[in-house]
Formats: C-alpha cells, structure tokens, sequence
C-alpha cells in the first residue's frame, strides 16, 4: 500500500517519516491491549515500531519472530489516541503486513495458506457462496455439532430466508444501506433495524447495486492489498451518485472512509467522504420517535468507530433519548475481537475480552446482568461469546421505535 511522502527503500518499504516519528516516549503502552495482557515491549506498539525500524533502516532480517511481532498486533489503532507525535501506526502496521504477505508465502505451513485462500480468495468476494455456508452452519447449530464456546452467533434459518430488502430504488433513495460480507449472512436482521430506524427518521434509503458484498476490510488487515482494492472498486461502483452511504459495521465502515489511500483516486476519496456510520449518519437527521426507558445500556466502542472513525459519541447521541447509557471505566481498550484476529490469535484474544467483560461488568453495577451495545458485529459475536446479552444501536433503536 503506497502512502505519501518517501519511502525507505527498505524491505518492509514504510514512509520514512511515519517510521521515524515514534519518540518511544511510551505513553501508548496503557492503551495497548497486548502488551496489558502480556507486559512485554515487544508486544507494544512502540516495540513494534522499532522492530520494523530495525528490518526497514538497519537490515534486520524478516524471520519468524519479526513476523510473531506483527501478527500478535489486533490492530485497534488505540495507540494513536494517545500518541503525542500522531504516529500513524495504523498505516505501518498495514504497510509492514503488506510487504509480510509478499514473502510469506512458503513459509507458512499449507493448510494455514489453505484456510486464506479459501476465506479471503474464495468465500469472502463470494457472497452466495458466503450464505450457502451460513445455511450449512445454521443447520449444524440446529442440530447441535457447533460448540457453544466458538465465537459465533446463533445464525437464524428464517432470517437468512428472507432475503434483505428496501422500500426504495437507488433511483429514489437519499441514503444507501452498506449490507457487507458476514454482517449480511450473520447478522441480516440487524440491517432490517437499521433500515426500519432509517425511514422512521425520514430517509428513503436503498440497498446498493451489484459488488457491495465485501469491503475487502479483513483483506487490508492481513496485508492483502490488491485483493483489497479490487473490492474497494466493486463497492464504489456499486452505489454511484452523492448519497450518503451508511454502514452499520464500524470495521466495515473505517476502511471503506480510508478507501482514498487504499486506492488512490479522486473518485475514491470522493466516494469516502460520503461514508457515515449508522449512529453517525442518524445524529444528523431528524430523531426518529421513540419510547423512553428505564433500561441502562452499557456502550462498547469498537476500536474503528473510537480510534479510526472518531464517531463513536454518536452511539450515545442516537440511543440517549431511549435508554439510560453508561460508560466502561478503561478508557476503550480493546476487546480483543479484531476481525480474524480472536481465531488466529485466540490466547490474547480471549485474555483481553476478559479484561473488556470485567470493565463491562463494573459499568453495569454489582449483581446485573449488562444490556451492551456495540456497533461492530466482530465486537459482538466476540462478547457475546462471554455470555454478555450484545445488540447493535439500530436493534435497540428498532426495538423502542414508536409504533
């Protein structure tokens, strides 16, 4: 991935000026998810960034524990709130997986290759092969093959028959609905809230044409970068004109407002400005009328509505009006979900959710059981898997919409 400026020249091929800035004044070390679990410099953000100085400036090899290094990152971008030289890590961690994935392809035993293949090649640019794969797995749910300790949700059968649908054509619409990869296979019914609290606001929006079923975001956090920007093309086309497009995957969503780096182009920078998250986009509209409650929602912020889309003030803005909300007490450390990230890494995946469940559990207050909201599907599988009850803001919103 090319990123302004000059780049070392080295293997990894950084922006020079990127790599540089970190002064290792270590004040991003309390906002790093890994090295809280694990204590280690090497599992920090700066430790990282001195690992890849020391590929990119000085030769170090690329060996197996550089690449440990890179890969142990969930790339929260938590780092970057609190970094006084605004290094863009985000943007070495991703350039530095890039270079990764180009030398990398034999040294990697042949069902982990396999197993990329057939998710980020295969299945993901597929979505009909995506949801003959949910049917597969919702039956085995039915008939109980699928532990109950995996990270996944409980896939509806009668959802994933019914197919999504909008009262408007693009023709009409004023605002586009982004449906996504799994967020549409696993969580359909979170985008039938989404679109019934978008036309209680006023809106008339549409779903988008042919290609938005993957944001190629997944693809960008293992360092696939031409797959990535294929897709990003695919989604583009898919929703021409001016409208907003609204997205209700916070993941989904950051990447698709970086699609101007990723690609490059005056269309794609144009085509980012008008992304918005759902909570983001309905903060703006007129509020739709709902019922007030007593119910107190604890807010989840994912990482890339918090970090990289700084838009997650917006979750408390939309819900306030319904529901009672409260925040965690650790300053939005991260779950641990991180896209493939609880699969491939499950160990610190699972130690930093254990983290994230007891702040949850604090803000909730002693001996309740905690109502979260979280605008990241990865984010609440991930808990959800932990026990906690997880809904997105527009379910919520659905559910207290006046009738």
């Amino acid at each position: 991935m090319s990123t302004p400026g000059v780049t070392t020249g080295g293997v990894l091929d950084l922006d020079e000026n990127e790599l540089v800035a970190c002064v290792a004044c270590g004040l991003c070390l309390p906002h790093c998810p890994t090295y809280r679990v694990t204590g280690l410099e090497t599992a920090s953000p700066r430790g990282r960034i001195a690992a890849m100085q020391a590929v990119d400036l000085h030769g170090a090899a690329v060996d197996a524990t550089f690449e440990r290094y890179m890969e142990e990152c969930v790339q929260c971008r938590g780092c970057e709130a609190a970094c006084p030289s605004s290094v863009p890590f985000g943007h070495l961690m991703e350039g530095a997986r890039a270079a990764l994935q180009e030398q990398r392809r034999t040294r990697r035993p042949w069902h982990r290759r396999a197993a990329e293949w057939l998710g980020y090649r295969l299945v993901l640019p597929r979505h009909w092969l995506l949801l003959a794969l949910s049917w597969l797995l919702a039956a085995a749910q039915w008939v109980r093959l699928v532990p109950a300790r995996l990270p996944l949700p409980r896939i509806s059968l009668r959802s994933l028959a019914r197919p999504l649908r909008a009262s408007n054509t693009p023709e009409r619409a004023d605002a586009y609905l982004f449906p996504g990869c799994v967020m549409d296979a696993w969580q359909r019914d979170t985008h039938r809230s989404a679109l019934r609290v978008m036309d209680a606001a006023g809106a008339r929006p549409a779903l988008p044409g042919h290609g938005a079923d993957c944001c190629g975001a997944l693809h960008v956090h293992a360092g696939r970068v031409d797959e990535a920007q294929r897709l990003a093309r695919r989604v583009i086309a898919s929703m021409p004109g001016d409208a907003p497009v609204v997205v209700d995957s916070a993941g989904c969503g950051a990447v698709m407002k970086d699609y101007g780096r990723l690609l490059g182009t005056t269309e794609a920078v144009t085509f980012a400005a008008r992304v918005r998250d759902f909570s983001e986009w309905l903060a703006e509209q007129t509020p739709p009328p709902v019922r007030a409650s007593d119910r107190v929602v604890v807010v989840q912020d994912p990482c890339h509505l918090r970090h990289v889309q700084k838009a997650a003030g917006a979750v408390r803005t939309v819900l306030a009006p319904a529901y009672t909300t409260v925040d965690t007490d650790d300053d939005g450390l991260c779950c641990g979900a991180g896209g493939a990230y609880n699969a491939l890494q499950p160990e610190l995946a699972f130690d930093s959710r254990d983290r994230k469940v007891a702040a949850i559990r604090r803000a909730a207050g002693a001996d309740v059981d905690p109502l979260v909201a979280s605008a990241n599907p990865g984010c609440a599988m991930h808990l959800a898997a932990a026990g906690l009850d997880v809904r997105h803001p527009a379910d919520l919103l659905a559910e207290a919409l006046d009738a």
